[in-house]
């Protein structure tokens, strides 16, 4: 047999690969997610927003090579554009002099509408805007999920400590 396959598109009976999409791109046989996990610990989560990232070629390559990091990353606004900050993308190790540099400032893309919400909300004291989730959809396009957040207190740190831990024993005692 074959590792061809029969288009399910077109009605000619055209054979293709499966290893490749209807465009002629190769999939992508892993998901790339690099997740914040700090911020759960830290802020309280309110809304959550999908924004694109204004990426060079070396960095949309390292990002797909997962190696990205967003832990001590925020964002802002300059200008009325939002951008996020403090986000490590390492240098490809292909890349030549055109290389990036690793903790640059990124733009985001997002609606107006979107954009307006965000700004209100961050003029209410103790909100902040924090990425949460870097990922490449289906085109592969980088997107970063980021989230409307407010700091927790330290009492609120230790009630989530002992939250996560109480959920811990719970499934240790099913496991026995």
């Amino acid at each position: 047999m074959s590792s061809y396959a029969r288009c399910p598109v077109c009605p000619k009976n055209c054979i293709f690969a499966p290893d490749f999409d209807i465009m002629g791109k190769r999939k992508q046989d892993t998901q790339i997610a690099i997740k914040n996990r700090k911020a759960e610990f830290l802020y309280y989560l309110h809304t959550s927003y999908t924004a694109g990232i204004v990426l060079t070629g070396t960095e949309i390559k390292s990002i797909r090579a997962g190696r990205a990091n967003i832990t001590d990353a925020y964002c802002s606004f300059i200008n009325n554009e939002l951008w996020v900050h403090n986000m490590h993308i390492s240098e490809y190790a292909q890349g030549s002099y055109n290389n990036h540099q690793p903790k640059r400032d990124r733009k985001l893309l997002l609606q107006r509408k979107e954009m307006r919400k965000l700004m209100t909300k961050l003029n209410e004291r103790g909100y902040t805007v924090i990425p949460t989730l870097l990922w490449i959809n289906d085109n592969g396009y980088a997107k970063l999920d980021i989230s409307l957040a407010k700091g927790k207190k330290m009492y609120d740190k230790r009630e989530t400590i002992k939250e996560r831990d109480q959920r811990r024993r719970g499934n240790e005692e099913d496991w026995a």
